[in-house]
């Protein structure tokens, strides 16, 4: 399929399974048809499967979005808690469009929770609510981390029931913009077909022991972490200078702040040298560097003592602290700072999931698990930017219950475009026209063009204060938080939400939080703030019960204010 053909069935509201190999232009599509949808003023949420995967799309987890959070499972209760959870409800209130990215990485029975939540909120009788939904991966890439011993059978997201009432349409993107004719293409696509063979070795081959073009130093992957840590931290040792030390920072409570630490790939000690290899392991705002991005430290700045780092591409970028947050009821709930980098003289196949590198050094003769030495293979943009030290025989097998999927998802798709192509231009445009009126409920105006109008949004957005600053300003005039709350005609509740907001950016003073403290007797906030530093995630429904209501849950958010930084190990990230 083009991806103008799964662009025009994406417009008509239709269910999309959006696939295809690496570099077919998946999130390029996703990031038009948001644009599209945005256009015309149609509310979209925009998820992932995993912290870092939502950062390509400006998006958030779909965990959090949904309210399904770390639950393996939902009850009535459960259910209801997330009913009644106001900022989770407004995420429903009006949306239209649900996308999902990396969807190779949920679980079936995740899928099925968001589905039941969906139908929960939205209109119990239809898939998800009567959302559209958009998914997006490629189920070649790594599979749901599982707590499955080895040799267990793997379960993947079509299999949820949720899948198979939804009729998704299949869009299998077949262009290929990243390797062009390079010879990597056809390896991957032989893996991919489950063909690979002797024939397939034979490129690879000529990548033996052979170092990349065009690059002095490459990363290198291994299958297993033994070792990773014991490469980098002794290739760090040969050069010679001093060693800077960045120790991340972390806000938040215990468990939260332990769950970021798992799934991000920032160290809690970064230590770097002048001439180290790195690596940057997030998406910059700007589009400076993206998750894979290597280069290596030339220096540290002069003002704050940041690393400057030298990309293969001969950018010159210093690298600033970025945080990594986790968001429970639309509130910042836990966040770590650290400096975006890691050693890249080695790193492991499971750890390299969603970069894109011009150079590796792979090792697959201990590949142990299936499909792995297919991810390794696909994080190169080109044959001669490998070198293949090993390989074992699993480098080049798949899981035969993708292989036989990616066939029906193959044939589903063929069929779907000879099926478009029976419909005539005016009647595809018929079709999208009446989706976008009666189903999105678009904003449409003949007279005036869509992206004018978005633009006019976007400017009065732009010159309007932000809430959270209006309850600031009125935070520094001694108002209390029920006055504010008055005035502006919105609930304590969300003031309490800004001043949250504030703390996280840091534009709220000590001054001010003391004034607050004042607003709740000294007795009563040591009881509330004694239960909440015995709680490990910060909730408030535990307390809550606890004392059998006899506070409420606005005085308990408001004593989480000045509760919620105490695992804190520095204001900032700390260089040594």
């Amino acid at each position: 399929m083009q991806q103008n053909e799964a662009f025009n069935l994406m417009k008509m509201g239709k269910n999309i399974f959006l696939t295809g190999a690496p570099g077919s232009g998946k999130t390029y599509l996703l990031n038009k048809y948001i644009r599209y949808l945005k256009d015309y003023q149609v509310k979209i949420a925009v998820t992932a499967s995993t912290g870092i995967a939502a950062t390509h799309l400006n998006g958030v987890t779909i965990h959090s979005w949904s309210g399904i959070g770390v639950r393996n499972s939902l009850n009535e209760s459960d259910l209801e808690k997330i009913l009644t959870t106001r900022l989770i409800k407004r995420n429903y209130e009006g949306t239209k469009t649900l996308i999902i990215d990396e969807i190779s990485m949920l679980h079936p029975y995740q899928l099925d929770m968001i589905d039941t939540v969906s139908r929960y909120m939205l209109e119990a009788d239809k898939p998800f609510g009567g959302l559209q939904v958009i998914l997006c991966g490629d189920f070649f890439q790594l599979p749901p981390v599982s707590s499955l011993p080895l040799g267990n059978e793997r379960q993947f997201a079509f299999e949820a029931d949720a899948w198979k009432k939804s009729n998704f349409h299949i869009c299998y993107l077949k262009e290929q913009h990243r390797q062009g004719n390079d010879p990597l293409l056809a390896v991957l696509k032989e893996i991919r077909s489950g063909i690979a063979g002797e024939q397939t070795k034979v490129p690879l081959r000529t990548r033996y022991k052979k170092e990349p073009e065009g690059t002095i130093k490459v990363t290198k992957l291994y299958a297993r972490n033994l070792n990773v840590d014991d490469i980098n931290e002794r290739e760090l040792n040969h050069l010679r200078g001093d060693e800077k030390i960045f120790t991340m920072a972390a806000t938040g409570f215990s468990t939260l702040v332990n769950g970021l630490k798992k799934g991000c790939l920032a160290p809690e000690q970064l230590k770097l040298k002048v001439g180290a290899e790195v690596m940057f392991i997030k998406n910059e705002a700007k589009g400076q560097y993206v998750n894979g991005t290597q280069g290596r430290v030339i220096g540290f700045d002069q003002d704050e003592g940041w690393p400057v780092v030298k990309t293969y591409h001969h950018k010159t970028i210093v690298a600033y602290p970025e945080e990594w947050k986790f968001e429970d009821e639309g509130v910042v709930r836990a966040t770590i700072t650290q400096v975006p980098l890691r050693l890249a003289w080695a790193i492991t196949i499971h750890k390299s999931q969603g970069m894109t590198l011009d150079a590796a050094e792979m090792d697959l003769g201990d590949v142990f698990e299936l499909g792995m030495g297919y991810v390794a293979l696909s994080r190169v943009r080109s044959l001669s930017g490998l070198k293949l030290m090993n390989l074992n025989e699993l480098a080049l097998k798949v899981h035969p219950k993708i292989l036989d999927c990616d066939k029906m998802f193959k044939e589903n798709s063929d069929a779907l475009v000879q099926s478009l192509q029976t419909l005539s231009h005016k009647e595809i445009e018929r079709c999208q026209r009446k989706t976008l009126i009666e189903r999105f409920e678009g904003f449409i105006n003949e007279k005036i063009n869509a992206k004018k109008i978005n633009k006019k949004r976007k400017l009065k957005k732009t010159n309007s204060i932000p809430a959270y600053l209006m309850t600031l300003k009125m935070l520094k005039e001694n108002l209390s938080i029920d006055l504010i709350a008055k005035e502006r005609g919105i609930s304590v509740d969300t003031v309490i939400n800004h001043i949250e907001k504030l703390q996280r950016l840091k534009q709220i003073d000590n001054v001010q939080m003391a004034y607050l403290k004042q607003t709740i007797p000294e007795t009563d906030f040591d009881i509330i703030g004694s239960a909440l530093k015995g709680s490990e995630d910060g909730r408030l429904k535990p307390i809550h019960e606890k004392f059998e209501g006899k506070y409420s849950y606005t005085d308990i958010k408001m004593v989480r204010l000045f509760i919620n930084n105490r695992y804190s190990k520095s204001d900032d990230v700390g260089i040594i």
